[in-house]
């Protein structure tokens, strides 16, 4: 039985959830590393690194949910997808090992800092950009033969997943910027401001070109955005992107401190409903839904009561940590 209240819909959810999350705790811990080059050497890079010192070490725990609910809840959906993007899924794994040595080791070995810095961006870049490549060779659909994988090994490396890679490293540089922005004050906020309109113009560009570009992929696609009525209500998505662009710049244009990191999260909670729009109720997309990929119902009933423990709890320490955290970053230093 198929509908939106069953388990497997519900554990769709709760991996979509977790997704969002990793973008919003470690999209913009990202971001920064994208961005480290622009900042000088020295007491702005160190503030740069101070403002997300205490969080950024917590900020995978998501990315860890999601792909673990995978495994547990959908493990058909996994043993096809990870053969498909071993290549991209290795590389962001490794990217992001990379930029935590990075991140730890520039504060100790100070003579090679500016190495460290440079690996710091080096994993946050490939990190980001591997992600981008992983989500856009999902999109643009996997070889399925019965139960599993009948592609190649470069099935992933195409120019729509090369787009939407280059476009969240754009998105995540936004994050960071925006996140800066909210935590500095003075030189290096003005800065992070005039980063942040450019990275906005950028973001809302490489938006629209995924965009436009997506519904061609698949006939699916293109009905699921518009075939009537359906389109009366998927048109309310981009007519909320220029809402919330709007107040991007509005905020920045205000100086609002708070604004535009805010702003610019809705922009990617709006990309992440974009996706649903267009692979639901497929969890691989045009190939397998949620009911026949998932679990048998009694271990996602007794997973879900694990989940519904678990998430709450992460939820209020990461709350708890970002609240005693809070306000803007100092020069003292966390390290």
């Amino acid at each position: 039985m198929t509908g939106f209240f069953d388990l497997p819909t519900i554990w769709a959810f709760v991996i979509a959830f977790a997704v969002f999350a990793y973008v919003v705790m470690d999209g913009f811990d990202l971001g920064l590393g994208i961005l480290f080059p622009a900042f000088a050497p020295g007491p702005h890079r160190d503030r740069v690194m101070n403002s997300v010192a205490p969080v950024w070490d917590g900020n995978e725990t998501w990315l860890v949910l999601g792909g673990g609910g995978l495994m547990a809840a959908f493990p058909l959906a996994y043993a096809i997808i990870l053969p498909a993007l071993y290549a991209p899924i290795i590389a962001m794994l490794l990217a992001l090992i990379f930029r935590g040595v990075a991140f730890e080791f520039r504060w100790r070995d100070a003579r090679h800092r500016r190495a460290w810095d440079l690996a710091f961006t080096a994993g946050s870049i490939v990190a980001t950009l591997a992600q981008g490549i992983t989500l856009g060779a999902l999109l643009q659909g996997i070889a399925v033969e019965g139960r599993s994988y009948a592609g190649g090994w470069w099935d992933w490396l195409t120019p729509f997943s090369l787009l939407v890679g280059v476009s969240l490293v754009i998105g995540y540089a936004l994050l960071g910027a925006t996140w800066l922005v909210m935590k500095t004050d003075g030189v290096l906020q003005l800065q992070c401001r005039s980063l942040a309109v450019r990275l906005g113009i950028a973001t809302l560009v490489c938006m629209a070109a995924v965009s436009a570009a997506t519904p061609f992929l698949s006939g699916a696609y293109y009905e699921a955005w518009f075939a009537w009525p359906r389109v009366l209500f998927t048109a309310q998505v981009p007519l909320l992107v220029l809402i919330c662009a709007a107040a991007f710049f509005h905020g920045l244009r205000r100086d609002h401190d708070y604004t535009p990191f805010l702003m610019a999260l809705a922009l990617f909670a709006l990309g992440l409903a974009g996706l649903g729009v267009s692979i639901f109720p497929h969890v691989v997309p045009q190939a397998v839904t949620i009911w026949e990929a998932a679990a048998p119902e009694a271990s996602l009933g007794f997973m879900l009561v694990g989940a519904a423990v678990l998430i709450p709890i992460i939820l209020g320490y990461t709350a708890y940590a970002y609240w005693v955290f809070r306000g803007k970053t100092g020069h003292e230093g966390y390290h």
